[in-house]
């Protein structure tokens, strides 16, 4: 199958982009999107992120990957192929992430792609049955790129229990 998967890294970060499409591409593979669809990746600072962040969840602080769908996938735009979103990645805060925890800072912008492509296709980690159905299409792609599944990180949590 053929995707349309822009990477765009204008601020020159030390990224793989074609690992990152790669790693989307998987998402879309395993998970029979429609021919032609596509989606973005953008890696940014975390200013750039904690603005987004603010003015779409609310939350006033940076975060590692946010994602943008555009509709009830895939939207069908005039002479264009199906789109399901943007993927924004802070890569400094993605890549503290990474060493805090000890994995490989590719596998885990990887592990974010996924994560974000996955949002795009309809997942959500809302509810403990929606994050457990999640994290093992997660484990999933994972295990097709050849990453370990020992790299995804537990439920974020409030006393309302898994965060969004």
């Amino acid at each position: 199958m053929t995707y349309s998967i822009d990477a765009q890294n204008e601020a020159d970060y030390p990224v793989d982009l074609e690992s990152l499409r790669s790693a989307a591409e998987t998402v879309l593979v395993e998970h029979s999107a429609p021919e032609g669809c596509g989606l973005t990746i953008v890696i940014t600072d975390n200013d750039t992120i904690k603005t987004f962040n603010q003015q779409f969840r609310g939350i006033d602080t940076p975060t590692d990957v946010l994602s943008f769908p555009a509709g009830a996938p895939p939207v069908v735009l005039p002479d264009e192929p199906p789109y399901l979103g943007d993927l924004i990645i802070a890569y400094p805060y993605a890549i503290t992430q990474a060493e805090r925890e000890g994995h490989n800072p590719a596998d885990w912008l990887a592990l974010l792609v996924i994560h974000g492509a996955l949002h795009l296709l309809g997942y959500d980690h809302d509810s403990a049955e929606r994050q457990s159905t999640m994290w093992a299409a997660q484990e999933k792609l994972l295990l097709v790129l050849g990453i370990t599944p020992k790299i995804v990180p537990g439920p974020e949590m409030d006393e309302d229990g898994p965060l969004a």
